[in-house]
């Protein structure tokens, strides 16, 4: 299968990914693998003390399930040429192990570049949890391959 296109981007078009919950083994893999070891993430004892109550994921890692859940969807495949960045990235509620995430994008804009081959296109990703509150919100924008002649 291969991915949406540049032209193939509706604006307003939306989409959302199958759902993963969010393992107490998540937390403690993605605080070895990243060596951030915040007492938030890694101490249930100190975060009962604190206002969340409990151990929360890092902030990090719940965009990065949502990125693998959203590519899932094979709408990149082989069409996606970078992600180019955030515009804004923010983190609206806490996620727990055992919260189950998915993600939804809300295609925003698209606009051409100097280069033919290629187009930008901007999206909203919010990131929700089983009670379908947004836990993760922001504008992403990616370089996109365009239809061959």
């Amino acid at each position: 299968m291969r991915g949406l296109y540049w032209e193939q981007w509706e604006i307003g078009a939306e989409f959302e990914s199958p759902a993963r919950t969010v393992t107490e083994a998540d937390i403690v893999a993605f605080a070895g693998l990243s060596g951030d070891y915040n007492p938030l993430h890694v101490d249930e004892e100190y975060c009962k003390t604190t206002p969340f109550g409990g151990r929360i994921a890092h902030g990090p890692l719940v965009y990065a399930i949502a990125a693998g859940l959203l590519f899932q969807l094979h709408l990149y495949d082989d069409t996606l040429i970078a992600f180019l960045g955030f515009e804004n990235l923010k983190f609206t509620k806490p996620v727990r192990p055992g919260d189950t995430i998915r993600a939804r994008i809300k295609v925003l804009d698209k606009r051409e570049t100097s280069n033919p081959e290629r187009g930008v296109m901007r999206r909203q990703l919010q990131v929700l949890n089983q009670r379908g509150e947004v836990v993760q919100e922001g504008i992403q924008a990616f370089l996109l391959k365009r239809k061959p002649a």
